[in-house]
């Protein structure tokens, strides 16, 4: 057989096999679109609180500063005291904010150096940082603005203004502390999602499928028996990846270990159910191998917020995260280990896991029976 005759049939065969067809053709394109339009660390469009507690032309200078920089800033609470911020904070309501305190102008009039606080939610140290530079940089020039255009200087004084910047929830700004949770989300969903995923298309490579569905045991016998021995291995997974965490670099948890545990549980119902449904897709091992890692892999690591902030992506692109399992898994999670936060704050995203398990594992058994191979 010459090499042409090997092309026209390789060509063939691939041709014949649409769903590898497909997914060779789909995935250079998601990761252009992913990569050209998801990937970001800028920060945009932050959201913020202010507490102007002077109420006064040089208070508002600076409010007014923060709102002309919209592609930045965005302004969505001025909360009349500063307690309430910390639940604006606990709900990820807000990624920093400024409070100005009474008698900021009348020390500013003096020639002193008044004080500015400006908090950060450092959940995300990188995002935390940058963040924390523009607030100073906006907070600066707009009083070096008023100095130069009034005429007033404060006595002996490097800068206007005193920053008094605080770090909530990662003040060190670790790198560390907001990663783990997110290699969590990041580890389980690949391992449960494709060993679920290549162990059912096993079978039917195998033609063992066939062989169990005509015996006696029911279908969901079947998918239950198959999927609580990865259920098993994903839960010692999670618990190696907390402790290993925990013992290595230090990131404990702050929260209820009880409801961390409810959320993985929660959420490797969530990837096996993908799992199975991949399983109803696939024919072969490879497809189902290429089709898990294009839908855990990759949303998982781009647009769950795990390391790009999902607030800078387009919004077509953020419409797609509320699909991705991994986006309230990694939030839950964030919650819970670093902010010590209550149920509360994270029900909706469990509610969603839960939801998510539900839909997956029955489109999936659904699909198999449609095909006849648990009929």
């Amino acid at each position: 057989m010459s090499v042409a005759a090997v092309v026209r049939k390789e060509f063939h065969q691939i041709g014949r096999d649409r769903r590898t067809l497909g997914v060779l053709v789909f995935l250079p394109l998601f990761l252009l679109l992913m990569f050209g339009y998801a990937v970001s660390l800028d920060v945009r469009n932050a959201s913020l609180a202010i507490v102007d507690l002077d109420h006064s032309a040089d208070s508002r200078a600076i409010v007014a500063a923060f709102a002309a920089s919209p592609e930045y800033f965005d302004i969505r609470y001025r909360p009349h005291s500063p307690t309430d911020l910390r639940d604006l904070f606990m709900h990820g309501e807000i990624l920093g904010a400024v409070v100005i305190p009474q008698g900021f102008s009348r020390d500013f009039g003096r020639g002193e150096r008044p004080g500015v606080q400006l908090l950060v939610d450092g959940t995300n140290g990188t995002t935390a940082s940058a963040l924390q530079g523009y607030m100073q940089a906006v907070v600066t020039g707009t009083v070096a603005d008023r100095v130069a255009a009034g005429g007033r200087a404060p006595a002996g004084a490097v800068a206007p203004v005193e920053e008094r910047p605080r770090v909530w929830f990662n003040p060190e700004l670790e790198s560390n502390r907001y990663l783990i949770p997110g290699l969590v989300a990041f580890i389980l969903v690949i391992t449960a999602v494709i060993s679920t995923a290549l162990s059912l298309v096993r079978e039917k490579e195998l033609g063992t499928l066939e062989q169990i569905s005509a015996s006696p045991m029911r279908p969901v016998a079947l998918i239950i028996g198959k999927t609580i021995p990865y259920i098993v291995i994903s839960v010692v997974i999670a618990a190696g990846i907390f402790l290993a965490g925990w013992l290595m670099f230090g990131v404990g948890v702050a929260g209820s270990v009880l409801w961390l545990a409810t959320g993985t549980v929660l959420f490797l119902f969530a990837s096996l159910g993908l799992g199975i449904l991949i399983s109803s897709i696939a024919d072969t091992q490879q497809v189902a191998f290429m089709i898990s890692i294009l839908v855990t892999f990759l949303p998982a690591f781009i647009l769950s917020g795990f390391i790009f902030p999902i607030r800078n992506m387009p919004l077509v692109i953020q419409a797609v995260t509320y699909i991705v399992p991994a986006r309230y898994y990694i939030a839950a999670l964030r919650a819970i280990m670093l902010k010590g936060a209550g149920v509360g704050v994270f029900w909706p995203d469990l509610v969603f896991l839960m939801a998510f398990s539900v839909v997956t594992v029955t489109a999936g058994v659904v699909r198999l029976r449609t095909r006849s191979v648990l009929a």
